[in-house]
């Protein structure tokens, strides 16, 4: 779909209290399509992983050094050597 569909589906998330109380929640990629797919919003993948290079976009390099270490530390938690 696109990006546009995304920003209309959390617009009408923060509308809607039972949707913004699961969306604040963690979610994996594929629960959080279906609850965009059950509100009406026909998502994919790809329009999240568009949404969140638009977000970094935004970032200045410090920002984005701080978010490189933080997932470097979860995948040096999560990989057990």
């Amino acid at each position: 779909m696109s990006l546009e569909q995304l920003d209309a589906f959390l617009a009408h998330a923060r509308q809607m209290p039972e949707l913004a109380i699961r969306l604040a929640e963690p979610l994996e990629l594929q629960a959080f399509l279906e609850l965009a797919r059950g509100a009406g919003y026909p998502l994919e993948e790809a329009d999240v992983i568009a949404a969140q290079q638009r977000q970094e976009a935004g970032l200045s390099d410090a920002e984005l050094q701080e978010r490189a270490g933080e997932e470097g530390r979860r995948l040096r938690n999560f990989i057990h050597a």
